[in-house]
């Protein structure tokens, strides 16, 4: 299905990595220094993909009766930037066979990229960390540029930078956000039926095709071994 490809473009948290646990550890270490109470990791989970401040802003508004001050929130995200930049990979972990895909496309001869909402400076370390810096040939975050995901310009970004047409590129992501960036870009896109997509469905938002596991994304580029 997507063999004539050249460039793969991937989301990061939810897609790739499972961040939920460490993010949320330096949520409720936020609201600690906050005095206020902490959630559960499955609550953090529902407020992950739309960058870092965005998830403080989340927690903050569900921590309190009313809306806070933006210097409130910009301390609150301080607090919590700190304590995540020290904590980036203690509970965190590629998603299964996550990888063993990855290598396997690399190998095969295809070009790897993240487009993440993440802060840029989480993004190298997290992939040391967990052996899988060396796969990929470009990396953008969230502060990378004025916008991000579901904005276009981000993959279009990477498109020009590297130099391919954005109808040799796919874009693989589990929220809305990658699928409406995809689609404005004119982009062919995979739908993961995991990771962080606030309950919704991803196959409502019509991705060009939808998978349930990462194992199952290398079949449509004609890369199947080890899958199952």
């Amino acid at each position: 299905m997507f063999k004539h490809k050249e460039l793969i473009l991937f989301d990061f948290d939810g897609t790739l990595i499972d961040s939920a646990p460490d993010l949320a550890l330096a949520v409720n270490h936020m609201l600690e220094q906050l005095g206020r109470p902490p959630f559960e990791e499955t609550t953090v989970r529902g407020w992950v993909g739309n960058g870092a401040r965005t998830l403080v802003e989340r927690a903050l508004r569900a921590s309190s009766d009313t809306e806070d001050a933006a210097e409130t929130v910009d301390r609150a995200l301080a607090i919590f930037l700190e304590f995540y930049a020290g904590n980036l990979a203690v509970l965190t972990r590629p998603y299964p066979q996550v990888p063993e895909v990855l290598q396997q496309l690399h190998q095969e001869g295809y070009r790897l990229a993240i487009v993440t909402n993440k802060p840029y400076a989480f993004i190298e370390p997290i992939l040391h960390s967990l052996g899988m810096s060396e796969l990929f040939e470009y990396t953008l975050g969230g502060d990378s540029l004025p916008q991000r995901k579901p904005d276009p310009r981000p993959l279009l970004h990477v498109c020009e930078t590297l130099g391919v047409d954005k109808e040799r590129c796919v874009m693989v992501g589990d929220s809305k956000n990658d699928i409406l960036a995809a689609k404005a870009a004119g982009m062919d896109a995979i739908g993961l039926g995991y990771g962080y997509n606030y309950g919704e469905a991803i196959a409502s938002y019509t991705p060009n095709l939808v998978c349930d596991t990462f194992a199952e994304v290398a079949v449509p580029f004609g890369v199947s071994h080890g899958v199952g």
